[in-house]
This record gives C-alpha cells, sequence and structure tokens, in this order.
C-alpha cells in the first residue's frame, strides 16, 4: 500500500478539523473538530509505521497514548461545557466572556469610598457560596430581632 493515500486522508482530516475549531462557535462541535485532528494524527502514526516496518511497533503505541489523551480531552471538555451551559444558558464561544471582562466594574463607584453599597452581583470567594444575598439576608434578620427587642423595650417602659 502507498503511503500517499492514508497521507492525504490524513491531511483532508486535519484541514476539515481546523476549519471547525476556526469557523464554528458551538463549543461541543469545536470539541469534535478536535477530536477529528486528532484522530488524522493517530492515521498518520499508523501509516508510517505500517510504512516503515517498525519492530517495536512505536506509531501505534504514540497512538494508543494519543486516544487516551483525546478520551480525557473530551471527558474534562465536555464537563466544562456542561457547566458554561448551566450558569450562562448557552454554548456560544463568541457570548463566554472572561470574568474580568465582566459589566459590573462599570458599575463600581469610580472614587473609592464614595459610595460604600456593594454593587456586585456575584459571588465572590470572600463572599462565600450565597454570594451577597446572604450577607443581607443575615444583616436584614439583624435588623428585624434589633427592632423587635425595641419594640418590646418600648412596650414595658
Amino acid at each position: 500500500m502507498h503511503l500517499a493515500y492514508p497521507a492525504v486522508l490524513a491531511a483532508l482530516l486535519f484541514c476539515v478539523g481546523l476549519y471547525g475549531v476556526l469557523a464554528r462557535r458551538n463549543a461541543i462541535l469545536v470539541l469534535m473538530s478536535v477530536e477529528l485532528m486528532l484522530n488524522a494524527v493517530n492515521l498518520n502514526l499508523v501509516a508510517f509505521d505500517v510504512w516503515l516496518r517498525d519492530t517495536l511497533h512505536s506509531g501505534q503505541a504514540l497512538t494508543l497514548f494519543t486516544i487516551a489523551i483525546a478520551a480525557a480531552e473530551i471527558g474534562i471538555g465536555l464537563a466544562i461545557v456542561l457547566a458554561v451551559h448551566r450558569n450562562r444558558g448557552t454554548s456560544d464561544i463568541d457570548r463566554l466572556r472572561d470574568t474580568a471582562e465582566t459589566d459590573d466594574a462599570e458599575a463600581l463607584p469610580e472614587t473609592p469610598g464614595a459610595d460604600d453599597t456593594d454593587h456586585r452581583d456575584t459571588a465572590t470567594p470572600a463572599d462565600g457560596p450565597g454570594g451577597n444575598a446572604g450577607t443581607t439576608e443575615k444583616n436584614a434578620g439583624t435588623t428585624k430581632q434589633h427592632t423587635g427587642r425595641t419594640k418590646k423595650a418600648e412596650a414595658t417602659a
């Protein structure tokens, strides 16, 4: 068998995968395109292993490592895509932004100390898992308790 046939097929697969990575907006389709690119590399490894008649079959051994890496990449990649889809409601890559690019930074006061209220809507590590809402509820509950004590004290006086 000629080496040109699997090499051309691998080049076509790689080009289709590269086009998918560069042109697609859906994260799952991008992951599928990366898999096509990895399969093109696997095809080249096996084709060159057969063509060189390697006694150790190192091309096939490298193909097994590549398959293992691809499986791990798909598992982690799909977990990340599902988590992002649950949080943001979309898997469109163009709509996803880095957390540093949020519009919340524009809502914060420009001078420090000018406004003591907290304008953040998202949870930060300092806020804990409940975000600012838990802090507000705790403060509101404390205020209600103090008001109740004040009313009781006024009623007895």
